[in-house]
């Protein structure tokens, strides 16, 4: 049976609002003295051990704290029936809600329909899913991340015949999205000529390059799904002799802003993990309160190359 707390979020799971969390759309009990104003107790699902999952997690870990918010977290390890064993752990628990960080698209949906059976509304990061289904997301808006990428090179490449290759992430939700971006917003004078999953590893990422690199001696440009198998993926170019590749790259860190200074990229697609992780906690609980608060809201994007990278948002801030 759900408990009166469970029942009561079938309401705030419809609301749309029109502001960010920021303080004046109030965290706190209201006056009426409900019992479901009480401490929350919320599960983070991650999906890795990126850079990016990493700061995702503590940046997710410290907003729940600092919101008096209760947190189990759980780790996918970038396996989907990790993923659905996680879910079903934190249904178990009969947590508050599940912000849930996803390897997969199928297992997703899965996921998502386990938890609702249980009446734990799921929330999401990095994509989203039916709004009907879901308690809210933060969005990082991939499709366009590639396509900025992309957006480079065909500026740099100039009406030029040029040759691709693609180091994705791993296969499922994230990775594909972003790949379908970069790829749709390429120029017809640039053709992928080799795509192979780095799984978000630098050791893989570092083999799909030097292999990549031997099997295209004329290759120009490398879309690399984040900057940890970037750096990987930039080694393993120049020890094949193929330092004239061009990397394009996502995520914004500190280390890849030096990168972009030094020549070793030429482009990343800044999208702040610390950013993703606050929203999703704070609108979570809000969400969860009946406040106000985007039910799909979005990670600020922006390309950043060498001229503006002094300019650029923080990855993860210092305070996370």
């Amino acid at each position: 049976m759900p408990t009166p707390a469970r029942r009561r979020r079938a309401t705030p799971v419809s609301l749309l609002g029109v502001c960010l969390l920021l303080s004046g759309c109030g965290l706190y009990p209201s006056d009426s003295g409900s019992a479901d104003d009480g401490p929350l107790t919320l599960a983070f699902v991650n999906g890795g051990d990126s850079q990016f999952h990493t700061c995702l997690q503590r940046s997710v870990e410290i907003t729940a704290k600092n919101n008096f918010a209760r947190l189990v977290t759980a780790n996918s390890k970038q396996d989907p029936a990790t993923e659905l064993a996680n879910i079903e752990d934190m249904i178990a628990r009969e947590v508050d809600a599940i912000i849930l960080q996803t390897v997969d698209t199928d297992t997703l949906e899965r996921g998502i329909e386990k938890a609702r059976e249980a009446d734990i509304p799921v929330f999401l990061t990095s994509v989203s899913a039916d709004p009907d289904d879901i308690l809210g997301a933060v969005v990082v808006d991939l499709e366009t991340v590639g396509r900025l990428d992309a957006e480079w090179i065909t500026d740099d490449a100039a009406g030029r015949d040029v040759e691709v290759g693609v180091i994705a992430g791993a296969p499922g939700a994230a990775s594909d999205l972003l790949v379908g971006g970069f790829t749709e917003g390429l120029p017809a004078n640039a053709e992928v000529v080799a795509e192979q999953p780095g799984m978000y590893d630098a050791g893989k990422a570092g083999k799909v390059a030097d292999a990549m690199a031997r099997a295209h001696p004329d290759l120009d440009y490398a879309f690399v799904a984040n900057e940890q198998m970037a750096f990987a993926a930039r080694k393993a170019f120049d020890a094949a002799g193929a330092d004239q590749v061009r990397i394009v790259t996502v995520n914004g860190t500190d280390e890849a802003l030096a990168a972009l200074k030094d020549g070793r990229f030429s482009a990343t697609v800044a999208n702040s993990a610390g950013n993703t992780g606050d929203l999703a906690v704070r609108n979570t609980i809000a969400l969860l309160r009946g406040r106000k608060a985007e039910k799909i809201d979005h990670t600020p994007i922006r390309l950043v190359t060498e001229d503006n990278a002094d300019t650029a948002p923080l990855y993860c801030p210092a305070d996370y």
